[in-house]
This record gives structure tokens, C-alpha cells and sequence, in this order.
């Protein structure tokens, strides 16, 4: 059962500071939570108290660099081989976008939620994350593509996306109130979005079908026309679409002459994530950013293989490829539930680690000694799905990390779980898509930002609460019970609903123009939401 947001561990900082490692050696609630490394035995127990400061300080450091690996985990190699995945799939842009590309952008806030799920008393980091994702992502990233680039949004879509969103938050507050969740609930969660898939899928078919015969008729209407004005205008449209691609631009950079790399060559080079042309061109912020980026990136590299099919070798590196066969599954053994089973051993005996190495030995030399450097090989679309197996352990494995250290943090600093989650989560979750939403739309792509920002939110709620609760209810065979909802939780619950109300209502009223004043008033709505929430985590709000 779901415990309080004070679980028995947080009772630690009430103790004196010679006993609160022995504290935390014996309470089982401070040992519950899954991750490489100990957090609260390394801040009460390893390190003398007075350097509790810098521990905390030190960790803090820590979940940048682990919000960092998310990050680059999910962008340069989770998306890219979903992307993959769904080119030799075949699929459609719309179905595309709703399930695999949604799946790959949400794939930190979704295991970040799977994780705190996992555990009676980080629930609340869930909730809390889960929320407050939300209400930044509809009105701080939101109100910054209207004060960037003021538009007007595709109504269809916007009262489609809001529609939903505020279903699954209806239904969520539903659960919350009665603090259980079924097996049939759960699978609620999954069944609304793929019903929420479907209706993209079908308006997405009527839209197409529309604007197909508007061309048809206004092609008939156009043979009627004098040629001159029929050629013109052929003209200014053929010299349009040509004029945005600069085929002599994609030239300057080939070689003259052809020529082949030797195996070393192309192995350093793949392991090279810097583009020197950008580099020359980027401020020295960037530089320094990308300089600290740098290991983490390569790393990753040489762990995680990457296929690209707009690319037309479909980023086919054989030497580096033929390593991933042997480091991929390793990673995979090593990360997977936090290390379980990197020491486990087969009968006692044989390590799981050791039979996994040996396969991909042989598998890699087959490949290395049956293939060439400049041609994939017909089967080289296989090592998407590999990629994409393990960058999705990679990222479990980081969000079950973040989650534990969370945990810490809120059990040193006296802070609740939802309070957590619905600043450090949810910022550290959200911000690189607030970025990236707000690059779109000075690019003059407001349209595609406002939809990345709500279509995101509705898988990861819906994905979030079911995939989380759903594992939980087969961990135990029992529902899941949630902990009593306390001020904070309906005050985040509450402003939530109130943003997607309001802006059901403002933006029909503003005929769907999203201005900058609109976007101002996002802004200040948020701004008063954390001020609440802050002032209610700290007892300021309470009720009589």
C-alpha cells in the first residue's frame, strides 16, 4: 500500500547526527528505492556530518548530469531509431507522430513515472511530476511560443488535443479522490490513447480526403484559365520549391574524387560527436557546453548504435557497428533494474555478464568478417531495434537513478515527494522540450511547437499512471492504493484543470490567435500556481 509522503525514513533528520546512520541501516523504508548507488547511507553514514552541505551540494551536481544523460539518451539515440523503426515500418507521418515519436520524447517523464511508481513512497514523485510537467508545458513553453512568434493555431487539432488531455487529468482526479486503481483502470489509461490515436488517425484521413478534392476542383477550374497565367504560376510554385534546397550547398562538401576510409579512420571518426563546421560557428557558450557533453556523448557511441535512413548509408559503421554487437548487450545486462544482474550468477557458477559477452564476440566477428565498409548490409535495419532496446533500458535505468537521488534530497532538505516532482522532475524533464518548442518557433514553425507541447502531455500522462501502475499491479497481483491526497496534490491537481479550462475558453473566444498578451498571461498564471504550491508545501496555506 501507498504510504504518506512522510515515509518512515524522513523521521532520520529529526535524529541527532551520531545516530542517523544507524537509523538508516535499520528502517526498511530507507532502502526501498532502486538505483546504483545509496544516496542516504552516502550522505549519513560514508561522509562525516559537517560535509553534508557539500554532499548535497555534490549531488546536485550529480542530477544535472543525469538529467543530461536523459537528455542525450532520448534525442541522439532513442528517437533517431524509433524514427527508424517506423521508416521500414512503413507508417504513416500522423501514426508516426502519435505513437513512436511520441514515445520518444516522453520516454524520460514515462520511465521517470514507471520508476517512482515502483515504490510505495515515491508515488508522490510521480503525481507531482506527471502534473507539473503538465501545467509548465501548457503554460510556460506554450506562453513562450506566443510571446516568440504570436499565431494562429489550427482549431481542429488545439480542441482535439485539450479535449483529451483534460479527460485523462478528469480521470486522474477520479483516482486520486479514491486512492485505488484497478487492473481495468489502468488498462483504461492505455485504451483511452489508442482511442485518442485513432481519432488522429481518422480526422487526419477526412483532412487529407477534403484537401484532395479542393485540389481536384480547383484544378478543373484552373484549365479554363489563359495559359500565361497557368504557366506562371507553375512557374512561381516550381521555383519555390526549389529554392528552399541548394543541391550545390550539399556538393561543396563531397570529395572530388572517391576514395575509402580505412577501418581505424572511420571508427575514430564515428567516434567523434563534434562537427567542426558548426563548431566554427557556434558562440563559446555552446562550445563549452558541448565540450562538457563531450564524454558523455561518446560513451554513449560506443554503446548505443544509431540507424539512419535519411542518411545514404543510412549511418552504416561497420567497424563501430560490429562493436556494438558487443558492448549493446553488456550495457543491457549491466543497467537493467539498476545492476541486478550484473553479478548474478548461473548455478552459481557462470556469470550472466560473461554469457552474454561471448555471443556477441562471435556475432561481431561474423559481421566484421562478412561485410564492407561502404555497404550496409541487407540486415542493418535490425540494429535500430537494438539501439532502441538499449537506450530504453539506459533510460529506466537513469530515471530510477534520478528518482533515488530525489528521494534523498527530499528526505535531507524535509521536502515532499510531489513537491519534488512538480519543480526538479518536471523542470528537469520538460526544459529541453521547452527549448527545443521555443527554437521551432522562431524557425516561423509556431503551429508544430503548440502541438509537440500538447500531443507530448497526453501520452505521458496516459502512459505515465497506466505503464506505471499497470507493472506495479503485476508486481504484487494486487491494485494499487495511492497515498491520501494531501493540499499540495489538489492544489497542483487543481490549477492543471483550471489552465486547460481556461484555455478552452480564452483561445475559441480569441477566434484561435494566440498573441502575445496570451502568452503573458501563461506565464503569470504559472508564476502564481508555484507561488501557491510553494507557500502550501511550507505551511504558510493550510486548512482549518
Amino acid at each position: 500500500m501507498f504510504r504518506g509522503s512522510r515515509d518512515q525514513c524522513d523521521l532520520v533528520m529529526n535524529l541527532s547526527a551520531a545516530d542517523r546512520c544507524a537509523f538508516v541501516k535499520s528502517t526498511w523504508d530507507c532502502s526501498l528505492v532502486d538505483g546504483f548507488l545509496s544516496y542516504l547511507r552516502l550522505v549519513f553514514c560514508l561522509l562525516p556530518p559537517f560535509l553534508s552541505p557539500l554532499t548535497v551540494t555534490l549531488c546536485m551536481i550529480w542530477l544535472l548530469c543525469l538529467f543530461v544523460v536523459l537528455g542525450l539518451t532520448a534525442s541522439k539515440f532513442f528517437c533517431p531509431n524509433l524514427s527508424a523503426i517506423s521508416t521500414t515500418l512503413r507508417l504513416t507521418h500522423n501514426v508516426a507522430g502519435v505513437t513512436f515519436l511520441a514515445l520518444g520524447n516522453g520516454a524520460p517523464d514515462v520511465f521517470s513515472a514507471m520508476a517512482a511508481f515502483s515504490h510505495p513512497h515515491t508515488a508522490g514523485l510521480a503525481v507531482g511530476a506527471l502534473f507539473g510537467a503538465g501545467i509548465f508545458v501548457t503554460t510556460v513553453v506554450a506562453g513562450s511560443v506566443a510571446l516568440v512568434k504570436p499565431f494562429s493555431m489550427a482549431s481542429r487539432p488545439f480542441l482535439r488535443d485539450v479535449i483529451f488531455y483534460m479527460a485523462a487529468v478528469f480521470w486522474t482526479y477520479l483516482i486520486l479522490y479514491r486512492g485505488t486503481i484497478q487492473l481495468g483502470e489502468t488498462l483504461g489509461y492505455l485504451g483511452l490513447y489508442v482511442i485518442y490515436v485513432i481519432t488522429v488517425i481518422i480526422s487526419a484521413y477526412i483532412y487529407n480526403r477534403q484537401k484532395h478534392s479542393s485540389h481536384t476542383t480547383i484544378q478543373n477550374g484552373s484549365s479554363t484559365l489563359p495559359d500565361s497565367v497557368s504557366s506562371d504560376s507553375d512557374t512561381e510554385v516550381l521555383s519555390s520549391s526549389t529554392g528552399s534546397a541548394d543541391p550545390e550547398y550539399e556538393e561543396e562538401y563531397r570529395p572530388l574524387l572517391p576514395y575509402s576510409e580505412s577501418t581505424s579512420r572511420i571508427l575514430l571518426s564515428s567516434l567523434n560527436p563534434v562537427d567542426l563546421r558548426k563548431w566554427r560557428r557556434r558562440s563559446w557558450r555552446w562550445r563549452l557546453l558541448k565540450s562538457l557533453r563531450v564524454p558523455l556523448e561518446v560513451l554513449l557511441l560506443l554503446c548505443i548504435p544509431v540507424v539512419d535512413p535519411d542518411k545514404e548509408d543510412r549511418n552504416w559503421r561497420r567497424p563501430l557497428n560490429c562493436l556494438h554487437l558487443v558492448t549493446a548487450p553488456l550495457v543491457c545486462v549491466l543497467t537493467f533494474q539498476s545492476g541486478a544482474y550484473g553479478n548474478y550468477l548461473i548455478q552459481g557458477q557462470f556469470p550472466v555478464w560473461l554469457l552474454t559477452l561471448l555471443p556477441g564476440v562471435l556475432l561481431s566477428a561474423i559481421m566484421f568478417c562478412t561485410t564492407k565498409n561502404d555497404r550496409p548490409p541487407p540486415y542493418h535495419s535490425l540494429l535500430a531495434l537494438l539501439g532502441f532496446v538499449v537506450s530504453a533500458v539506459l533510460i529506466s535505468a537513469v530515471a530510477s537513478e534520478v528518482v533515488s537521488l530525489l528521494h534523498m534530497l527530499g528526505v535531507v532538505l524535509s521536502l515532499s515527494n510531489t513537491v519534488l516532482g512538480l519543480t526538479v522532475l518536471a523542470w528537469g524533464n520538460s526544459i529541453g522540450d521547452c527549448f527545443a518548442d521555443i527554437t521551432i518557433a522562431r524557425q516561423g514553425y509556431p503551429r508544430m511547437a503548440i502541438s509537440a507541447c500538447f500531443g507530448g502531455i497526453i501520452f505521458n500522462m496516459l502512459f505515465g499512471v497506466g505503464l506505471g501502475c499497470l507493472v506495479r499491479i503485476f508486481q504484487t497481483h494486487n491494485a494499487v492504493h495511492l497515498e491520501p491526497a494531501g493540499l499540495l496534490t489538489w492544489v497542483l491537481a487543481g490549477s492543471l484543470g483550471l489552465s486547460l479550462v481556461l484555455s478552452f475558453v480564452i483561445v475559441p473566444l480569441c477566434r484561435f490567435h494566440l498573441s502575445r498578451a496570451y502568452g503573458m498571461f501563461l506565464l503569470l498564471f504559472y508564476a502564481v500556481f508555484l507561488t501557491v504550491a510553494l507557500l502550501t508545501e511550507f505551511g504558510k496555506i493550510h486548512l482549518t
